[in-house]
This record gives structure tokens, C-alpha cells and sequence, in this order.
């Protein structure tokens, strides 16, 4: 079991940034990835980024590209989502999540085994 609690959410101004943590404990040693994805109302969730354990390659959905930098804290078992340059666009429920299998895309959530509760991020104009 896997638990996952993001924090960093919350209001900002249009071009304003927000950088969201997510800390990961329990039985994390098989642990492959952690991805962050968003929610936005009456919307599918949606990949935003994610980032391998080992080696840290990350990737970006193209919507975040060059706005948005994942990384990652080995010893404190935590991944961060630096978002700069925000947009109203980016308004949604982000979720961090916790994956073990190499097989499937880090792009799926259904590839994903443990999520955290999510935290809000709005952008006004």
C-alpha cells in the first residue's frame, strides 16, 4: 500500500505560478514513476506530467510544455510540480500518482496504482 498526499494548491493570478509537492510513503521500493494529472470540471482526467524514479526522464503534456517542471527528492520520497506562466486553462483538481509497472504508458492514468486525493489549482484572468 502506497499513500500519496499532494499539497500547493490554490488561487493564483493569470501568469502566476504555483508549485504543488506530493509525498509518497509505505511500501514505495517497487516504485517506477510518479506522473501528476488534472481534473478540470466536467472534463476527463488528463496527463499532465510525469517523471521515473530511476534516471529522472520526464515528460510533458504538450499543453505544459515549457511552463511546467516536474522533479523529484529521493530522500524525502516526494515529486514537485513547479507551474509557471499559469493560464485560466490550467484550472482543475491536480492529482499526483504512483506507478510500479514499466510496461504500460506513463501517459495512462489506468497505468497508475495509487493516487493521491488531489488539490485544486485555480487561475483567474
Amino acid at each position: 500500500q502506497v499513500q500519496l498526499v499532494e499539497s500547493g494548491g490554490g488561487l493564483v493570478q493569470a501568469g502566476g505560478s504555483l508549485r504543488l509537492s506530493c509525498a509518497a510513503s509505505g511500501r514505495t521500493f517497487s516504485q517506477y514513476a510518479m506522473g501528476w494529472f488534472r481534473q478540470a470540471p466536467g472534463k476527463e482526467r488528463e496527463f499532465v506530467t510525469a517523471i521515473r524514479w530511476s534516471g529522472g526522464s520526464t515528460y510533458y503534456a504538450d499543453s505544459v510544455k515549457g511552463r511546467f517542471t516536474t522533479s523529484r527528492d529521493d530522500a524525502k520520497n516526494r515529486v514537485y510540480l513547479q507551474m509557471n506562466s499559469l493560464k485560466p486553462e490550467d484550472t482543475a483538481v491536480y492529482y499526483c500518482a504512483w506507478k510500479s509497472d514499466p510496461l504500460s504508458s506513463l501517459r495512462a492514468s489506468g497505468g497508475y496504482d495509487y493516487w493521491g486525493q488531489g488539490t485544486q489549482v485555480t487561475v483567474s484572468s
